[in-house]
C-alpha cells in the first residue's frame, strides 16, 4: 500500500488469562499503521492550508477541500493540480505540497486557513448555519430521493467490506459514495479512507468533482465516524441529500441538516438505525396483513 501504511516493531502484552497469555511479555512483533503526514494545499503561490491526512488521493482531498471551504463548486473552475518539490531529510521526494492553479475568475480567500483535522469545525450558532444555506449552491431539499430502509440499513456493512486499509490498520475513517440502483440496491462509486474522517469525505467529494458528477442528486454519503456539523456542511455543498453516519450525530448537525433539506441517520449498525432530520425519504414496507 505504499506511503498509506507503515509498519513498526511493538512490544505486545497478553494479560487476559488466554494460552497467548503464557507467553508474557512477548517479544516483538510487527505491527502496521495508517500513515498520517501533513498535506499543504496551495492557490497558485498562495499558502492556503495544511491538513494531517493520510496519503494518498491527494488530488481528490484537495479538490474535495475546496469544495468544502466554499472555494469551487464546478470542475471547470479547478484549473490544475501538481505536486510541488519538496524533500525529505534523506532527499526523497514528500509529495506533501499541492498546488491547486483556479480560473482567474475565482474569489481567493484573503487569507490562508490552517485547518489541522480535529474534532471542532470553528464554527457555532445560528448565523453560522444561516451563512452554509447561503454559500451551498446545491440545495438537497428538493431531492425526491427515497431510500429503501433495508437499503440504507446495509451500507455500514457495505462500506465495512471495502475497507482494505482498515482491515490491516484498524486505524482509518471511511467515506462511501453510494447510488441506488433501479431495483433499490445501492451501487458503491467511490470510497475513500484517511486518518481524518473529514479528509476522507473531502477525498470522495473531490473525487466527484473531478469526475464532473457535481452536485451530488440522487446519492448517498456512508460514514464510519460520527456525524459531525462539518460532514453535513460538506454533504450540503456537494448536494448530497442523504448522510448516514456509523455513531452519533452532535446537535448541531442535525439542526443543519433538517436547515439544509439532508436527510441524516446516525447509529447505523446493520439492524437499526435513527433518523435525525428528513425521515421522508426512507421507504417503509407496507405492512402485510394478518
Amino acid at each position: 500500500m505504499g506511503r498509506v501504511t507503515q509498519r513498526r516493531k511493538v512490544h505486545r502484552f497478553v494479560l487476559d488469562g488466554s494460552p497467548n497469555a503464557a507467553e508474557f511479555p512477548v517479544r516483538y512483533r510487527e505491527d502496521v499503521l495508517a500513515v498520517e503526514e501533513p498535506l499543504e494545499i496551495r492557490l497558485g503561490s498562495m499558502s492556503f492550508s495544511v491538513t494531517m491526512r493520510t496519503p494518498g488521493d491527494d488530488f481528490d482531498l484537495v479538490a474535495g477541500f475546496l469544495v468544502s471551504e466554499g472555494i469551487i463548486w464546478s470542475p471547470e473552475q479547478l484549473v490544475s493540480l501538481r505536486f510541488c518539490a519538496g524533500e525529505d531529510e534523506n532527499g526523497a521526494q514528500t509529495f506533501n505540497v499541492v498546488e491547486a492553479q483556479l480560473r482567474p475568475d475565482v474569489v481567493l480567500p484573503e487569507t490562508g486557513r490552517n485547518v489541522f483535522t480535529s474534532s471542532s469545525c470553528g464554527i457555532c450558532g445560528t448565523d453560522s448555519i444561516e451563512a452554509v444555506r447561503k454559500s451551498s449552491r446545491y440545495s438537497p431539499v428538493a431531492d425526491p430521493l427515497r431510500v429503501p430502509v433495508r437499503t440504507l440499513a446495509s451500507l455500514p456493512d457495505r462500506l465495512r467490506e471495502a475497507q482494505a486499509v482498515f482491515d490491516v490498520t484498524g486505524g482509518v475513517h471511511a467515506a462511501g459514495l453510494f447510488r441506488l440502483k433501479n431495483d433499490g440496491d445501492a451501487e458503491l462509486l467511490c470510497l475513500r479512507e484517511d486518518v481524518g474522517r473529514h479528509n476522507a469525505v473531502d477525498k470522495v467529494v473531490g473525487w466527484a468533482l473531478r469526475e464532473r458528477l457535481l452536485p451530488l442528486s440522487g446519492m448517498v454519503l456512508q460514514v464510519s465516524g460520527r456525524a459531525s456539523f462539518e460532514l453535513v456542511q460538506k454533504a450540503s455543498l456537494a448536494g448530497i441529500p442523504v448522510l448516514a453516519a456509523v455513531s452519533a450525530p452532535s446537535s448541531l448537525a442535525v439542526e443543519l441538516a433538517e436547515a439544509s433539506g439532508i436527510t441524516l441517520a446516525g447509529f447505523s449498525r446493520g439492524t437499526s438505525f435513527n433518523v435525525y432530520a428528513g425521515h421522508e425519504r426512507i421507504l417503509v414496507p407496507a405492512k402485510l396483513p394478518r
